[in-house]
């Protein structure tokens, strides 16, 4: 208790000095413990596993057998452009 009261007999400024070192101190410990848990994530995460899992070897050749699809070009006859056009035109009207 007395420890409490020499804290608040302190002046503002040294007592807001005071809060920011334990705030800063306590951000940094939960920053270690954070990127220490993180070190432990990626060392367990293993990409061979995750390939296997997601059988990415067999999906692309699965891909490859798929037949490619071309898409035919489209010609408009010089008719259809003159009905477009007239439809136009009347849509202005």
């Amino acid at each position: 208790m007395e420890f409490l009261r020499k804290i608040q007999s302190l002046p503002e400024s040294t007592r807001k000095i005071i809060l920011w070192g334990i705030v800063i101190i306590i951000g940094l410990g939960l920053l270690a413990l954070w990127i220490k848990n993180f070190q432990q994530k990626i060392k367990s995460f293993q990409t061979e596993e995750l390939k296997e899992e997601l059988k990415l070897p067999s999906l692309q050749e699965e891909l490859k057998g798929i037949p490619k699809i071309e898409i035919p070009k489209l010609e408009i006859p010089e008719n259809s452009e003159e009905e477009l056009k007239q439809l136009e035109e009347e849509l202005k009207k």
